[in-house]
């Protein structure tokens, strides 16, 4: 049985160092997993424009998804039709899974205001203020603000006012999702429904290239936010964190913890499931 492996990554902290955010400890795998055609398609919740440079610095031409499974962006090269579903911008196929960012700052504005002491969202700060809270250059962090999907917010009350901020704008219809480092408001949309989305057009394409093979998709993550696409994965791999503990998942299946932190422990991980040469 030919088996087409598909590896979907978070970014910070997995593929990229927490800290730094270097990626060079991956460079090595990147280049195995190019070499046997495997796709990195990298799922996160930075932006379209973040990830364009960042792309270009791995060097990868694959789809990715953003905002948190807000969005999956598939290069017009990748199949050869488009996908049901999406729409053409650029050269791009968009699949989108979330209401514009427009509708969730007006959404916060009316159901967030009892709260509005507690957090500050990206939308509200200043590019000096989000690189301070991002540790991202001026330059980074003003990509990081070109939010097209959901608004990323800075909790500053404690978990019980989180809590409550919380339910109140589920019940407004909100998808809350607490990141790494922010708390991210959003569409009933997530990095799984994203990844098992792109894994189905990943299977009609290598099931008419051979009618025999079987895909299957690896997740890599190390945060809470990451765990909707690590409980939908053929293969999950939770990255360890410098910052806090793995995050608790159901599944015990088929799943993995590294031992070394970000690109180390993703390349760690990789090598063993794959054993690549």
């Amino acid at each position: 049985m030919d088996i087409k492996y598909l590896v979907f990554t978070d970014m910070d902290g997995t593929l990229l160092d927490h800290h730094s955010y270097s990626f060079q400890p991956a460079v090595p795998m990147l280049e195995q997993l190019a070499t046997h055609q495997i796709p990195v398609i990298p799922n996160t919740s930075k932006t379209f424009a973040e990830l364009m440079i960042l792309r270009e610095k791995i060097s990868l031409d694959t789809p990715f998804i953003v905002e948190n499974g807000a969005a999956v962006y598939i290069p017009k090269t990748t199949f050869s039709e488009q996908p049901e579903g999406t729409d053409s911008e650029g050269d791009y196929w968009v699949k989108a899974f979330s209401q514009p960012r427009q509708y969730w700052l007006v959404l916060l504005a009316q159901y967030g205001a009892p709260y509005k002491s507690y957090y500050k969202g990206f939308s509200d700060m200043t590019t000096d203020e989000l690189s301070l809270a991002t540790g991202l250059s001026l330059k980074d962090a003003q990509l990081a603000n070109t939010r097209q999907f959901s608004e990323p917010l800075q909790w500053l009350g404690d978990e019980k006012q989180k809590t409550d901020f919380t339910i109140n704008m589920q019940g407004a219809g909100a998808n809350v999702l607490q990141g790494g480092r922010f708390v991210h408001i959003s569409g009933k949309c997530n990095k799984g429904i994203a990844m098992n989305w792109l894994t189905q057009c990943y299977e009609q394409l290598h099931k008419q290239q051979d009618s025999q093979a079987t895909t299957k998709n690896i997740a890599l993550g190390d945060s809470f936010n990451d765990n909707d696409m690590l409980e939908a994965a053929d293969i999950a791999v939770q990255i360890k964190s410098p910052k806090h503990s793995y995050p608790k998942l159901f599944r015990t299946d088929n799943l993995w913890q590294s031992e070394m932190t970000g690109p180390s422990g993703w390349t760690e991980c990789l090598q063993k499931i794959l054993k690549l040469s």
